[in-house]
């Protein structure tokens, strides 16, 4: 899970009318995890106990969508949460989406993200090793380099270091510890 989590770096999320190279991600271990939503399995996070590679949306607070790449083994529950990226296709359809904001903002927060890719709870399942519709791309030529910390925002397992970004990238969202942690 880590070693994938660390993959998704550099690859380009294509959503709707929209595509970001992601630069930062989390990692959850799913049944191992007690800060993942699959730690206790529910209707809502059945999706992660599925196969690798499908996008699991959620809404997150009641106001905005959050999506994670699963990334398995079927019952396990790995997931990835995709938290920032750099808008690379479509940067007229992300500002309509964020008006007024800074375009290395565009992407920036997981709620961000999703907001500028268009994705929703209709994109729940969405199998990302596909050649259309929202999809992730091709690993990158050369790997990132790559930085790592604990996850954001997070109130159990929140010192574990499964956070990673690209280092230096602008589009890297700030560190905020759950003051519950």
């Amino acid at each position: 899970m880590v070693e994938r989590a660390r993959g998704l770096l550099g690859r380009v999320l294509h959503g709707h009318g929209a595509a970001v190279r992601i630069t930062e991600v989390e990692a959850y271990g799913g049944v191992l995890d007690p800060a993942s939503h699959a730690f206790t399995r529910t209707p809502r996070s059945e999706i992660m106990y599925g196969p690798a590679w499908r996008l699991y949306v959620y809404r997150s607070y009641g106001m905005h969508f959050c999506a994670n790449v699963v990334t398995g083994p079927t019952e396990t529950a790995s997931a990835v949460l995709v938290r920032a990226g750099e808008v690379v296709e479509g940067i007229e359809v992300a500002r309509s989406r964020r008006p007024g904001v800074k375009d290395v903002m565009l992407a920036r927060g997981p709620g961000n993200l999703a907001r500028a890719l268009g994705l929703s709870l209709d994109d729940l399942g969405a199998e990302l090793l596909t050649p259309e519709g929202v999809r992730l791309g091709d690993p990158p030529d050369t790997d990132p380099p790559i930085s790592c910390g604990p996850r954001v925002g997070v109130s159990k397992a929140a010192d574990v270091p499964w956070r990673f970004w690209v280092t230096g990238d602008p589009t890297v969202s700030a560190y905020r510890r759950s003051p519950r942690a």
